[in-house]
């Protein structure tokens, strides 16, 4: 699966899923966008670092996820919802083998966007000030910092209409 982050406009960006032989599905706009690292871009790297298969996108490597077809689907409006109740279903029994990667993935996203903040001196809400890493997670947060630091220069910098592209599970962005 190929994973693209977007910048589609100077406070906007979009997450496009790519799987063989399947029309690319799309959220745009995507949540949380920031000038130094959105966040489903945070959530990729933790789910990637981690090797969580259950998480956002691996549930969309599997064919689930809440992401947008961005074609059309053919036929008639009874297929179109066959097909949506189906992507629903498959949906809801990714969710039944998550075995906690869910969780792990926002626990892990929203403590590594903080500390990683507080790494690079990025501004943050008065809360995420007080928020501090639990011992037995600071190698865990490491590891997904030094990714972090790796690819948040890549995002600054990218244009609007430019793209960070990934081969899920891979942490080094595509070559252009």
């Amino acid at each position: 699966m190929r994973v693209s982050f977007e910048r589609t406009g100077d406070s906007r960006y979009a997450t496009v899923i790519s799987l063989a032989g399947r029309h690319p599905r799309r959220m745009d706009p995507a949540p949380g966008y920031d000038e130094h690292i959105p966040h489903d871009l945070v959530h990729y790297l933790a789910e990637a670092e981690l090797g969580l298969a259950s998480g956002v996108f691996g549930r969309a490597a599997a064919g689930g996820g809440g992401f947008t077809e961005t074609v059309e689907t053919s036929g008639d409006r009874r297929q179109r919802a066959r097909a949506q109740r189906r992507m629903k279903k498959r949906e809801a029994s990714l969710g039944k083998a998550d075995r906690g990667d869910m969780a792990r993935s926002e626990y892990f996203a929203g403590l590594c966007d903080i500390a990683w903040r507080r790494r690079a001196g990025a501004e943050r809400p008065a809360w995420a000030r007080r928020k501090r890493i639990p011992p037995e997670d600071a190698a865990t947060v490491g590891r997904i910092l030094d990714r972090l630091d790796e690819i948040a220069p890549l995002w600054h910098d990218l244009p609007v209409g430019g793209a960070l592209i990934f081969t899920w599970p891979e942490t080094a962005p595509d070559a252009a």
